[in-house]
């Protein structure tokens, strides 16, 4: 599974005021990782990163090889196989846990690993979008207000 550290004074600050407030936050985390799930895989309807930018196509030579361009979306097994886990009663983590994801996600070049059949770009799927931190600051708050 891929780690990511949420760096966001926001989300940071409710997060610890819900740990100040409530003894029990995994309804909470429960939630923010449905939501997180269900834009993560809404990412490989629309073929775009948390960012909002357009993933790249697959380069010419796979799409000679495969013969249509799906990147990322072509047997549907990377969105398929994402989901969250709760770890104890503090924090949630959302990946996949394909051996790729991490290569999709970041990208990499023939030079780094021989094995490839040629320069990968990164598609970002993994992430938090402008809309995600919204709705995770409104689970929160609500959480809070229960």
């Amino acid at each position: 599974m891929i780690d990511f550290e949420i760096d966001d004074r926001d989300i940071l600050s409710a997060l610890r005021r819900l740990q100040d407030h409530s003894a029990n936050l995994r309804p909470a985390l429960q939630k923010i990782g449905e939501k997180l799930k269900e834009s993560t895989q809404q990412r490989f309807v629309s073929k775009t990163g948390p960012d909002g930018s357009a993933w790249l196509g697959n380069a010419d030579s796979t799409i000679g090889r495969k013969g249509r361009d799906q990147a990322l979306t072509d047997e549907g097994a990377l969105g398929e196989t994402i989901d969250y886990q709760l770890f104890g009663n503090d924090s949630v983590a959302i990946g996949s846990p394909l051996e790729y994801a991490a290569m999709m996600q970041f990208g990499g070049t023939k030079s780094e690993f021989p094995n490839l059949w040629g320069d990968i770009p990164e598609r970002p799927f993994l992430g938090i979008s402008d809309d995600d931190k919204t709705d995770i600051l409104t689970i929160i708050e609500r959480h809070l207000l229960t």
